[in-house]
């Protein structure tokens, strides 16, 4: 991997222009005072707050029930409002809820307040998800890559500092961790306020329906998301798809806790190797979802490495401390592997199936397949995965390696239907001519 050397270099490694690498530090502060708090939450509420475990369950379940209307509420919003204001004030919701808790102390006052962090914690990723694509245009699965190696810099350097304040163990140290996420968002909403609006094809076709020259709508864009049989078939899918991050975050950590030799320390290194492996190879494998039909074609590769990643976990059962460790290195590989891999495929393909002109609502639908995923992975991995041993782990690899060739035809197909309206005098009426890198396929119908 080659690193830029001057500025130059790195204009010309970010697309987007100045704009785009301003997102790049919004992301990296962001996730940087993220991680201080996702470290040392839970103690922040056992200790500080004062929380029995049962009332932490609560609170974080309330919560992350809440954010889930975070992506399809801002996705939509953010088709007629500007991002550059929709953007700072998500992220001053944030920093307002990181300071409520930390002047609150009770169950049912932690309540609504985490809940609008939860919900603005989501609103924030679906957005921010958006208004790249609008900024990198045809170069948006380059830039995503290199904001999930952005991402990760934060999240690991805010880890880093959360580790000190486990060492440290006193309250100030976690109010300290607290504070420092506040000041992120707060940072964050600053840096977002520099930045100009991206075009959208929203305004695009809202300016051509003024011309007169606006194509009548179909019925999946007259309806939205939620009417689009065929959207919602590929959401569901990549639900199931983006179980890798609670085989990696959950999954992982347990099994070896409860089912293996290896020892406990292993955990924390694999999640080192997770971090440097997405540092080092998300960009360069970003050309796997350069575009549609390749992403399609590179679902395959994702469902190998869910099948190698199940059969290391079963093997990693084994009654030895030292196939146990290599074993669990290779499904920690292979899982990162699906992460990074589904990230560049999922990016691509969540927004070259949406109608341009109401990219924010489909995104927004899309980003329920992660928040589901996170509420209902941890409960599938316990409680039926792990409970059925290694043949638990062989199984789930064997049947998300059904679901990417599943999901491989869905997408084919939808892909194959567009194309068929595109083509000389096909039916549907062609869409206006927008900036390069949108997607607006005006006259489809998207429903079947």
């Amino acid at each position: 991997m080659r690193f830029p050397r001057s500025r130059s270099d790195i204009e010309h490694l970010v697309p987007g222009g100045r704009d785009g690498r301003r997102m790049l530090w919004v992301s990296f502060t962001d996730k940087a005072g993220s991680g201080l708090w996702y470290g040392t939450s839970a103690l922040y509420y056992t200790f500080v707050a004062g929380l029995a475990p049962h009332e932490i369950g609560l609170l974080l379940g309330v919560a992350g029930a809440v954010g889930v209307a975070g992506t399809p509420v801002a996705g939509r919003v953010a088709d007629r409002v500007p991002l550059t204001r929709l953007l700072p004030a998500v992220h001053a919701l944030r920093a307002a809820a990181a300071v409520g808790i930390l002047f609150t102390g009770t169950l049912w006052l932690l309540l609504p307040i985490a809940a609008l962090g939860s919900l603005g914690d989501r609103s924030a990723s679906v957005l921010t998800k958006l208004y790249a694509a609008r900024v990198a245009g045809p170069d948006r699965v380059r830039y995503q890559a290199l904001q999930r190696t952005v991402v990760n810099i934060g999240f690991g350097i805010g880890g880093l500092a959360a580790a000190v304040a486990l060492a440290v163990g006193t309250g100030t140290a976690y109010r300290t961790m607290l504070v420092g996420d506040a000041l992120s968002f707060a940072g964050a909403a600053l840096l977002v306020l520099r930045c100009a609006e991206p075009p959208s094809p929203v305004r695009v076709v809202a300016t051509a329906a003024t011309a007169g020259g606006e194509p009548p709508l179909s019925k999946a864009q007259a309806t939205g998301p939620w009417r689009d049989r065929g959207y919602l078939a590929y959401t569901a899918t990549e639900a199931l798809l983006f179980l890798d991050d609670t085989a990696l975050n959950v999954g992982l950590p347990l099994w070896i806790a409860t089912a293996t030799a290896a020892p406990h320390s292993l955990v924390a290194l694999l999640f080192v190797l997770n971090n440097v492996l997405v540092v080092l190879f998300q960009v360069r494998l970003s050309r796997l979802g350069d575009e549609p039909r390749r992403a399609a074609a590179s679902l395959p590769l994702l469902g190998l490495a869910f099948l190698v990643a199940g059969g290391a976990m079963a093997v990693s059962a084994v009654d030895s401390a030292g196939i146990a460790v290599v074993a669990l290195a290779v499904a920690a590989t292979a899982f990162t592997a699906a992460e990074i891999v589904h990230a560049a495929i999922s990016w691509e393909l969540s927004l070259a199936l949406a109608p341009g002109r109401s990219q924010g609502a489909y995104l927004g639908v899309h980003g329920l397949a992660q928040s589901a995923q996170r509420s209902a992975g941890p409960v599938l991995l316990t409680s039926a995965v792990m409970a059925a041993g290694p043949l638990g782990w062989l199984g789930l690899g064997g049947a998300l390696a059904a679901v990417s060739v599943g999901q491989r035809t869905l997408v084919r197909r939808r892909l194959d239907r567009l194309d068929a309206l595109e083509r000389p005098g096909a039916a549907a009426p062609q869409a206006p001519a927008v900036p390069s890198g949108t997607v607006t396929v005006s006259g489809v119908d998207y429903g079947e």
